[in-house]
């Protein structure tokens, strides 16, 4: 019996028998309790940041589309600004040139009215073009 163990002097057998005995002492200890509560705690930690990551991207959904209608207002608002310039402007331009024309009128007349003949229509001509080169440039 010299080269033979019997089943007691085996490795395998010692290996089995600290298994056991290391299941054991684990399951006395409680320890797959505490694992399985830790993985429940962690995963109550991992659903309550989910749902304030949820909330967040809600929150920044409902403030970007705030923002966009705030921008889409002030470019509606400019583009009113910007009408309204042109509106004045043209209006500005009109009123010049309905000045320019009355000037003009008024100024052929009272000069056909005192000055008479040759002179008089060339006097009247080159007048009412200064005037109305004048008031027009201005």
């Amino acid at each position: 019996m010299h080269g033979e163990e019997t089943f007691l002097q085996t490795p395998e057998f010692w290996v089995a028998v600290a298994f056991v005995i290391f299941c054991a002492v684990i399951v006395y200890t409680g320890a797959p309790k505490k694992v399985i509560e830790a993985l429940d705690q962690r995963s109550k930690r991992i659903k309550s940041e989910l749902d304030e990551a949820r909330r967040l991207r809600e929150e920044a959904a409902q403030l970007l589309a705030e923002y966009q209608r705030k921008q889409r207002e002030a470019e509606n608002e400019a583009a009113g600004i910007i009408t309204s310039a042109k509106a004045e402007a043209q209006a500005l331009a009109d009123v010049r040139a309905a000045a320019a024309d009355a000037a003009v009128t008024a100024a052929e007349k009272i000069l056909s009215e005192t000055v008479k003949g040759k002179v008089s229509d060339d006097l009247v001509a080159q007048g009412i073009a200064d005037a109305a080169a004048k008031l027009k440039v201005n």
